[in-house]
């Protein structure tokens, strides 16, 4: 059988533990005997990121950049825990927020759904897409532990000299002190990606924060969304019949909880970290989720939203076949390879990913599937499968 050719590359980011296994036998089952596939690739392996100061982190994201696409598979953050286990020379920062701010993009989220799994949220009838912030919040912190009492205070030395001086607290003993911030760029270029992605979509957009609270931080974004869209946007939502509001993030969690779905729900970076577990998990498992990083001047990074399954790839050391979920790194491939296809005007490459994401459906459908989704299938599984047998599965269907 002839391949189906690529006319450019993408750029593929390699990860950690457990799914980098299953990123080469996704390769090497659904992958190669179909497309002559071509990546540049990049290993961001725990060690690897180390070894280089993170320096192939960075080259990564410039690929996305120069080549429009990339594709990345699960990676660890290291820990205390981490730097005794892999070795390593430092606490390694996120590679997912560097390459996020690099790209100043936003994370698009959405669960995958079949009809035999039933999430445990039962008014959920259309999937929920969460639009994440991808800069800056806590991801992009300075933290000081105090080691006793004192003042703690914000200052700000703008370029003139002149400054601003605010204090924090008095400190009456021993504490934790946390700086963080955003750019009024990054947060329009954020704005206009959730706006521009509802629209082709037809979604009604929700944006929660609590100005309330945080009356300058999160009231800078309150302001910056709604200008943005009064400007540049509002007339586009009316003429295609959706709307956009803002809520406090505490309203728009309990809305969340009793709408039917069928939105978008834009996000500040932790909340939507947060929140996107807690939809993919109500839907039914966190491995049954997309996440796309579209940037503001069109580049894509598709990738799975969950870690790295640490438990099971200690499993897998000792021998053990596990029935991991590849849902959504099989669909990490299919949209990078659709996104591909898209941009170089190769619909046999467009045609593949959406046969191999049917495939992976049908599987399912068909009462085969992994441990995970097995527990809250109706009709019950037919058989659970381990993660090799899965995908297995899926190529006999592809």
């Amino acid at each position: 059988m002839a391949k189906i050719q690529m006319k450019n590359a993408i750029a593929e980011l390699d990860g950690d533990e457990m799914t980098r296994v299953l990123w080469a036998v996704i390769k090497e089952k659904l992958l190669l005997p179909f497309i002559d596939l071509k990546t540049e690739y990049y290993d961001l392996g725990l060690k690897s990121r180390d070894d280089s100061d993170d320096k192939i982190t960075y080259e990564s994201a410039a690929a996305i950049k120069r080549l429009g696409v990339g594709v990345k598979c699960a990676t660890i953050t290291s820990n205390q825990a981490r730097v005794e286990e892999y070795n390593l020379k430092q606490l390694t920062p996120s590679p997912n927020g560097i390459i996020r701010a690099e790209l100043d993009g936003t994370v698009f989220r959405e669960p995958i759904f079949v009809k035999n799994v039933h999430g445990t949220v039962s008014c959920w009838e259309k999937p929920i897409v969460l639009g994440r912030h991808a800069y800056g919040d806590v991801y992009k912190n300075c933290e000081i532990k105090t080691p006793g009492p004192g003042k703690a205070e914000l200052v700000f030395t703008g370029t003139d000299g002149k400054e601003i001086r605010k204090t924090i607290m008095d400190m009456k003993g021993p504490g934790i002190i946390q700086g963080i911030h955003n750019l009024d760029n990054s947060i329009e270029n954020f704005a206009r990606c959730c706006f521009t992605y509802a629209l082709d979509r037809k979604l009604t957009v929700w944006f929660g924060a609590k100005d309330t609270i945080s009356k300058i931080y999160d009231g800078n974004f309150k302001a910056i969304f709604q200008k943005v869209f009064d400007e540049e946007y509002k007339a586009k939502f009316d003429e295609a019949g959706i709307e956009y509001f803002y809520t406090l993030i505490d309203d728009a969690v309990a809305r969340v909880m009793r709408s039917e779905g069928g939105f978008m729900w834009a996000t500040k970076n932790y909340d939507g970290d947060v929140m996107s577990d807690m939809v993919a998990s109500a839907c039914g498992s966190l491995a049954m989720m997309t996440s796309v990083l579209v940037s503001p001047d069109g580049n894509y990074e598709f990738e799975a939203s969950h870690g790295t399954v640490q438990k099971h790839y200690y499993r897998y050391l000792k021998g053990e076949k596990t029935s991991t979920n590849p849902v959504a790194t099989i669909f990490a491939w299919t949209g990078a390879l659709a996104k591909r296809g898209e941009m170089d005007g190769t619909q046999d490459l467009v045609d593949f990913a959406k046969k191999l994401e049917k495939a992976t459906l049908d599987t399912i459908e068909d009462g085969y599937m992994t441990g995970d989704i097995a527990r809250i299938a109706n009709p019950p599984a037919k058989k659970v499968l381990n993660s090799w047998e899965f995908i297995d599965a899926i190529a006999e269907r592809l």
